[in-house]
C-alpha cells in the first residue's frame, strides 16, 4: 500500500561502520532493506537473511499461491477449519483485533469484494454494483473462527475470503527487523514498497530522517520525520487509481460500501509496529479527516498526518515534536 515517496536518509555522518543496502522486487513492490555494522560481511548476511524470511512470509501469507496456507483457507471457507503455522494464525489474530477497533473498516474478510475491481485493465470498467452488494454479505470480519487450541482458522461462510494486501508488508517489515537484529545488526531500515521500519539510530546518536513527498507534487519534499526504532507507513490516492467517464476511482476501497473513498489524498500513520501502522495507514484514510485523526489520537505512541482531498494538512496531537515542515 506504498502510495507516497518515502526516503530514508541520514542526517549525519556514519562513523566506523560499513552500510549494506539492497533493493529487490517483494510481494509486487520494491523493497529496499539496508543494515549498518562495523563488518560489511555481517551486515550482507543480515540482509540477505531478512529477504529469505521475506520471501518464506511471502510464500505463506499470498492469497495468488495456491502453495500458500492462506489459499489453503480460502479454499475450505464455508467447509472446514484449516490448521495453521503458530505466525499465519496470530497475524490473523491480530488483524482480527484492529478490526475491531476500527469497527470493522479494515478488515481482511474484504479481500472477495476488492478482486471485483481491477486497477491493472488498459480500458477499466466498475464493477456491477449487484455483484458488489452480494460479495459484501461475505465480508465480516467476525466470521472469522479461530480456535487458539487447534491453531485453526475456519472462514464460516462459502465464498469468503481473506487477504493481507493491508497488513502483509508492515508484518514482513516487522519479521525482517527481527532477523537482522538477530544476526547482531542493531541499526537499520527495512522499506517494504513504502511501509518503512527503521530501528537503531544513527552512529552519532541522532534519529534516522524520513523525507515525505507532497502527494500533489511528488517531486517536492513537505515534510521531514525524525524517528527512532519506529514505523512510518502512507496510503494514498494517486498512484494506483482508475479513470472512468472522467473520474479518478482510488484502489482504496471502503469494506462497508465496496468503492473508493474521495475525503483525502494521503494518510501517513508513525508508531513502534510496522504492521500496526500499516493496517491503520488503510483504516485511517478510509475513515476520513475527522473520525481518522480522531481514532488516531485515542491510541498511545501511534501518531499520523493526512492531506486532504482539498490539499489541505492535518495531523494528530503530538505529531510536531517529530517533523520539520
Amino acid at each position: 500500500m506504498r502510495l507516497l515517496f518515502i526516503t530514508v536518509v541520514c542526517l549525519g555522518p556514519w562513523l566506523f561502520a560499513a552500510t549494506e543496502k539492497v533493493v529487490a522486487k517483494k510481494m509486487g513492490s520494491r523493497f529496499e532493506v539496508t543494515a549498518v555494522h562495523p563488518d560489511r560481511a555481517t551486515a550482507a548476511a543480515a540482509v540477505a537473511a531478512a529477504y529469505a524470511e521475506i520471501d518464506r512470509l511471502e510464500a505463506m501469507i499470498s492469497s495468488w499461491r495456491d502453495t500458500s496456507e492462506t489459499h489453503r483457507i480460502n479454499q475450505a471457507a464455508g467447509r472446514e477449519p484449516v490448521a495453521v503455522s503458530p505466525e499465519l494464525y496470530g497475524l490473523i489474530h491480530r488483524s482480527t483485533k484492529i478490526s475491531a477497533l476500527t469497527q470493522g473498516i479494515f478488515d481482511i474478510t474484504f479481500a472477495g469484494a476488492g478482486r471485483l475491481w481491477d486497477f491493472k485493465a488498459e480500458q477499466p470498467n466498475l464493477p456491477d454494483p449487484l455483484a458488489v452488494r452480494r460479495k459484501l454479505r461475505l465480508v465480516d470480519y467476525r466470521k472469522i473462527k479461530l480456535n487458539p487450541r487447534e491453531q485453526s482458522v475456519f472462514l464460516s461462510e462459502p465464498g469468503m475470503r481473506i487477504g493481507f494486501g493491508a497488513i502483509g508488508k508492515g508484518f514482513a517489515a516487522n519479521r525482517a527487523v527481527r532477523v537482522m537484529r538477530a544476526h547482531g545488526i542493531s541499526s537499520g531500515v527495512v522499506n517494504a514498497g513504502g511501509d518503512l521500519v527503521a530501528f537503531g539510530t544513527q552512529e552519532d546518536g541522532r534519529p534516522w530522517g524520513v523525507a515525505v513527498a507532497d502527494p500533489t507534487a511528488p517531486d517536492r519534499v513537505f515534510a521531514w520525520l525524525r524517528i527512532d526504532n519506529q514505523a512510518v507507513v502512507t496510503s494514498g490516492d494517486y498512484e494506483r487509481f482508475i479513470e472512468v467517464d472522467g473520474k479518478r476511482y482510488s484502489h482504496i476501497l471502503d469494506p462497508r460500501t465496496g468503492f473508493p473513498v474521495h475525503d483525502l489524498r494521503s494518510v501517513t500513520v508513525i508508531c513502534p509496529d510496522g504492521e500496526v501502522a500499516d493496517a491503520l495507514a488503510t483504516a485511517v484514510f478510509i475513515m476520513g479527516r475527522t473520525e481518522g485523526l480522531a481514532l488516531v489520537n485515542r491510541l498511545k505512541n501511534v501518531e499520523a498526518f493526512v492531506v486532504t482531498a482539498e490539499g489541505h494538512l492535518l495531523y494528530s496531537d503530538h505529531i510536531q515534536t517529530q517533523m520539520d515542515f
